[in-house]
């Protein structure tokens, strides 16, 4: 693999990070859940013991809650390429709601080449505070 082919999975694999966190403030669900594939697991950080496995449980879950206004804001992206169709990546993250103290916590990746591009194969979040 050359080093343009290594940069290029690295910045789609950022922008899958940051489209998941711009998508998630929007409120945009069915969009969210696109960006896993069919069997990927999802842990919110505010519950990183309880995994949610499939597309379709990890949509159920976003629209079972209650809407709420929040701002993420990740940083300090690492992407590790394994191979032309897997990365993974650990970011940081912020998430500022309008009532509530800020939570600071991190993202663990692991992503996968589809034919719809790069997906999460699973993220799991877990909170630093």
């Amino acid at each position: 693999m050359s080093e343009d082919e290594r940069r290029a999975i690295e910045a789609d694999c950022a922008r899958l990070i940051a489209l998941y966190a711009n998508l998630n403030d929007a409120g945009a669900w069915d969009e969210v859940a696109a960006l896993y594939v069919d069997d990927g697991v999802m842990t919110r950080p505010t519950a990183p013991d309880t995994p949610l496995t499939g597309r379709a449980a990890i949509l159920a879950a976003f629209k079972g809650r209650p809407p709420r206004k929040t701002r993420h804001v990740c940083s300090n992206v690492v992407i590790e390429v394994l191979g032309p169709d897997e990365a993974r990546g650990e970011s940081a993250m912020i998430l500022l709601q309008p009532d509530a103290a800020p939570l600071a916590g991190s993202f663990h990746d692991r992503f996968v080449r589809t034919a719809e591009g790069w997906r999460f194969a699973a993220r799991r979040g877990s909170l630093a505070w």
